[in-house]
C-alpha cells in the first residue's frame, strides 16, 4: 500500500520501537502529545516487541526481570528488561542509582506503568490509531497487524520505515492490510531523513 494509505485523522499515534527515533520525529512535527511505553527505549526485536503486546505488557520492567549492564553514557545506567530484550538507557540516572542498587526503580516503575495504562487505554477506546515501527521484516509486520487486531478496538493503521541503502523515500508495495511500508536511506538517519519523515507525515493529524 503507498504510504496515502496513513493519511487523515487520529486520536493517538504511538512509536513501537525499534530507537528513540520515531519518537524524536513525531516531537518535531507536533504529533506526540504523550509519551509512548517504549518511546525511549530500544528494542531490536519487534517479535519480542509483538509479544509484549500480545501479554498486554504483563511483567514489563518487573524488578526480577531487570539487569544492569553498566552505564549507556555518564548520566544514565543501561538495563535490559531480559523477559522482552527491551532496553532502557534514560530512565535510571547514574546520579542517584548504581550497578548494584536501582535506586530509583518505584519513580521509574510508575512512570512505565502509567504509560502501559494510558496506552491500553487508547487501545481499547480510541477510534483510530497509528502505530509507527523503524526497522521490520515483512513477516514481523505481519505478524504486528494480527497482534494489533486482537488487541485495538477501533480502527488503526501501522507505519513502518526500514532504513537501507537506498537515496531517497522508496514506498514497498507489501500486501498487508493496515501497512504502509517504506524505506528511507541508512545514512544520518538521526537527522539526515528529516525532510522525509515530513514527507510522509504530511497529511497525517491528530484530533
Amino acid at each position: 500500500m503507498s504510504f496515502e494509505t496513513i493519511n487523515g485523522n487520529y486520536d493517538s499515534i504511538f512509536s513501537l520501537g525499534d530507537l528513540c527515533l520515531a519518537s524524536i520525529q513525531l516531537r518535531k512535527l507536533h504529533l506526540r502529545p504523550f509519551a509512548g511505553v517504549i518511546d525511549w527505549m530500544g528494542s531490536p526485536s519487534l517479535h519480542d516487541v509483538n509479544r509484549l503486546l500480545k501479554n498486554r505488557f504483563q511483567g514489563f520492567m518487573e524488578r526480577s526481570n531487570l539487569s544492569v549492564k553498566g552505564y549507556a553514557d555518564e548520566k544514565n545506567l543501561l538495563v535490559v528488561d531480559t523477559q522482552y530484550n527491551i532496553i532502557s538507557n534514560h530512565d535510571f540516572d547514574a546520579r542517584l542509582n548504581t550497578v548494584t542498587h536501582l535506586a530509583t526503580y518505584p519513580e521509574v516503575k510508575a512512570k512505565f506503568d502509567r504509560r502501559v495504562n494510558r496506552f491500553l487505554t487508547k487501545v481499547r477506546t480510541n477510534k483510530r490509531i497509528l502505530f509507527i515501527r523503524t526497522e521490520g521484516a515483512f513477516d514481523e509486520i505481519l505478524a504486528l497487524q494480527e497482534t494489533l487486531s486482537q488487541l485495538v478496538n477501533g480502527d488503526f493503521r501501522i507505519l513502518v520505515i526500514n532504513h537501507t541503502n537506498v537515496k531517497d523515500m522508496v514506498v514497498k508495495n507489501w500486501p498487508i492490510d493496515k501497512v504502509c511500508a517504506l524505506e528511507f536511506p541508512n545514512r544520518d538517519k538521526w537527522d539526515g531523513n528529516n525532510e522525509l519523515w515530513a514527507q510522509a507525515l504530511k497529511d497525517v493529524h491528530l484530533r
